[in-house]
């Protein structure tokens, strides 16, 4: 049974009553949604179409491979940071390098990200219940959040500590941080690698790949360091790089929480307009002469819904427009999830001044 919840101006519609929710269905319908669409709230007068065929929103619905691979790789690479993580706290402590000690930071924020990613991955493969109707998947985009705002917050204090040092410069060893830097590239590589075969369109694995990366610039940013420190004794290369590295960290870090806050809050998904949508429906299909009130976001990366009302073009039947809109939407759009309200002719122009029907 599909529940709806509808707020805004209200609609006097009349109700088709095809199955004992009230709702007019065609194709498979998925057990347990939950659709909440902001602006139109509607009582006894709406008739709704939804087509879900094929489409769960539980795992069972879903190619969950990627999702299991994905979380062996995030395993296999938290192996790798943690066990190199300690050698560099250690070298960054007795070398007294700031590089050293940032990328160590990094790796410290890199187990608890990868952590995290891996439990997000863990628990998104849960199926889904009456509370939670579109299951976890969306811990992934939480946990993505969460590991760029900690990629901002230690790029902010690696510079404010290297700003510290132009002022109150440290002395540095640059043999034991050339060693030790070394094998932190090392081990970042190899943690890269690893990531680097996951999905490219899961934003956790994304985040999670560029705490490694950021590791990577680190460690690189130290070698270099270490010997310029070795061959010139200019000490302030170590926090000078250190800044360079945080910078390029900090960009990415917002990337991240742009993108994931973005789906947080439902936002349409790059590369999509609505009012493309609208004019594409219009003019591509014919049992329809009129679209709007479309709403499109993203449960995760790659999972796109979309509701859209529909004004029928002369006798067109409530099944024929259903199949027609998710047709062209799935063809067009790559978007397979898609609820269509049936409105009646007239209904639009009728509601336009008091801005219901056509919000």
């Amino acid at each position: 049974m599909h529940q709806h919840s509808h707020t805004g101006a209200e609609h006097g519609h009349r109700h088709e009553h095809q199955c004992e929710d009230g709702h007019e269905h065609a194709g498979e319908p998925g057990a347990g949604h939950d659709h909440d669409h902001a602006g139109a709230s509607h009582d006894a007068g709406d008739s709704h179409a939804h087509g879900h065929a094929g489409h769960h929103h539980g795992p069972g619905g879903h190619s969950h491979g990627a999702g299991v691979t994905d979380e062996r790789l995030v395993v296999l690479a938290f192996g790798i940071i943690v066990v190199f993580l300690v050698v560099e706290v250690v070298g960054g402590l007795l070398s007294g390098s700031l590089a050293l000690l940032a990328d160590a930071g990094h790796m410290v924020s890199d187990a608890a990200a990868l952590g995290f990613s891996w439990f997000a991955l863990r628990v998104g493969r849960r199926q889904a219940t009456e509370q939670l109707s579109y299951g976890y998947r969306r811990m992934e985009i939480l946990a993505a959040f969460v590991n760029g705002l900690a990629l901002f917050l230690i790029a902010l204090w690696i510079v404010a500590v290297a700003i510290e040092r132009f002022f109150e410069p440290v002395a540095v060893m640059g043999v034991p941080m050339l060693i030790v830097a070394c094998a932190g590239l090392a081990a970042n590589i190899a943690a890269f690698l690893v990531l680097n075969g996951g999905s490219r369109d899961s934003l956790n694995m994304r985040s999670a790949l560029l705490h490694v990366l950021g590791d990577m610039l680190g460690s690189a940013a130290a070698i270099v360091a270490a010997l310029v420190i070795m061959g010139t004794g200019w000490v302030p290369i170590d926090p000078i790089l250190s800044v360079f590295v945080a910078l390029i960290v900090l960009r990415g870090a917002w990337q991240i929480i742009r993108s994931s806050g973005h789906i947080l809050l439902e936002g349409t998904p790059a590369g999509i307009s609505i009012a493309d949508i609208k004019a594409d429906l219009e003019q591509n299909v014919a049992q329809i002469r009129d679209a709007h009130h479309i709403h499109v976001w993203s449960i995760t990366s790659g999972q796109h819904l979309l509701t859209v009302h529909v004004v029928p073009s002369g006798n067109a039947q409530a099944h024929e427009v259903v199949a027609a809109v998710r047709k062209r939407v799935a063809e067009r759009y790559d978007i397979t999830h898609v609820t269509v309200q049936i409105e009646e002719d007239g209904c639009c122009d009728a509601d336009k001044a008091a801005e219901r029907c056509c919000g």
